[in-house]
């Protein structure tokens, strides 16, 4: 099991629960001392995100993207038409056969260790800056003061376009010295092989949509995604907390490997179920973003994840988003006549500072960004 070092938890009255906290306040996440006492109230969930699942799973399509290689477009249409029935439900899918060697998803995973095993006081050197998208954090509790998720992130940008392969190999020197160099190393071959991936599969869901089938790979091959590594300790107060709370992605689309510990949950048919983890495939689901660029026939569903009283789970994410300046509107092609536009235009950037400086993502995420951006500029519908 992970250790990490001892160090002092620091903790300060909640405020307002969805309110960002003061940047200069202090907060050390150190699970192995948390795990030693009481549960502290910032990391309790009310009552309605910790309803129990089900234990029933959810019944998302495997889609075998091998066909997109191929070239059979018989299977193609059969895999859109599943992808479509999919997304347009719940928006979570699962691919196998998608070309990303699994030793380097293992490799990855190695990696998390050489992160999250680092002394706290190193994580903290490296700490994510409010309203940044970079660095560690610590159960969130950088940003906020109470409904602190039970986990430590490290979070990074991968420039679609940037085409150095040491963009991210000199992002982890320039924060955690030259010992984790090999490690940004590792991760510039997963968000590259993560940047192919997604193309594959935005090409996927233009076919599904009835769109020319190269409209998201073009709108997204100069994209600014970000790559995060998930790492939940074991807690013996699971009952009481989260590792991740329930909300939507504000991001466009998310490409997830999570390990064999399972816990990662998505609310649909008016229940959390679980969404199983294979180690041959990948989970998709689509994000607020996308949601509006498919005009609101696509849904970015509310999710959550668990902790497990002795297992330490771990994930690998990567973040799909546009260049921040994209003016995001669905294809004209998709719109039929008599169907109005749901979101007015609006960039990534201005969605993501939204998130980051205004308010705490979850199920109502764009429409609240809807409201907010509509309220400071005039509509663009």
């Amino acid at each position: 099991m992970m250790e990490l070092s001892t160090s002092t938890l620091v903790l300060y009255p909640a405020s307002q629960p969805e309110e960002p906290k003061d940047e200069n306040e202090a907060f050390v996440f150190d699970s192995n001392l948390l795990q030693k006492q009481v549960m502290p109230k910032e990391f309790f969930w009310p009552c309605g995100d910790m309803v129990n699942t089900t234990q029933e799973e959810l019944k998302e399509p495997l889609i075998d993207l091998s066909v997109m290689k191929k070239g059979d477009e018989k299977a193609i249409a059969s895999a859109a038409e599943l992808v479509r029935k999919a997304c347009m439900k719940h928006g979570f899918f699962q691919v196998i056969n998608h070309g990303v060697d699994q030793d380097l998803i293992h490799a990855a995973y190695h990696e998390t260790d050489s992160i999250f095993k680092l002394p706290i006081s190193k994580k903290l050197s490296a700490k994510r800056e409010p309203g940044g998208v970079s660095g560690y954090s610590g159960a969130h509790a950088d940003r906020y003061s109470s409904k602190l998720p039970w986990k430590e992130t490290f979070s990074f940008l991968y420039n679609h376009q940037n085409n150095s392969k040491s963009q991210i190999p000199d992002y982890f020197m320039s924060v955690l010295g030259e010992d984790l160099q090999h490690t940004g190393t590792v991760y510039q071959k997963y968000c590259e092989a993560m940047k192919e991936l997604s193309l594959v599969i935005m090409e996927l869901l233009a076919i599904s949509l009835g769109v020319d089938r190269l409209h998201y790979r073009r709108f997204f091959h100069d994209g600014e995604s970000i790559m995060r590594c998930n790492y939940y300790p074991p807690c013996n107060s699971s009952n009481l907390t989260l590792g991740t709370g329930p909300h939507s992605d504000p991001t466009s689309l998310t490409i997830l490997h999570q390990d064999q510990v399972g816990g990662l949950e998505v609310f649909a048919d008016h229940k959390w179920m679980a969404v199983r983890p294979r180690p041959q495939a990948l989970v998709i689901n689509i994000g607020d973003t996308f949601m509006a660029l498919s005009n609101g026939r696509y849904k970015s569903c509310l999710h959550r994840a668990l902790v497990n009283t002795y297992l330490e789970r771990r994930s690998l994410v990567f973040f799909v988003s546009p260049r921040e300046d994209k003016v995001v509107r669905p294809p004209e092609s998709l719109l039929s006549r008599n169907e109005p536009r749901k979101y007015p235009d609006f960039t990534w950037s201005k969605l993501f500072e939204f998130t980051q400086k205004h308010y705490r993502a979850d199920v109502t995420t764009l429409q609240s960004f809807i409201q907010w951006h509509c309220s400071s500029k005039p509509s663009n519908f």
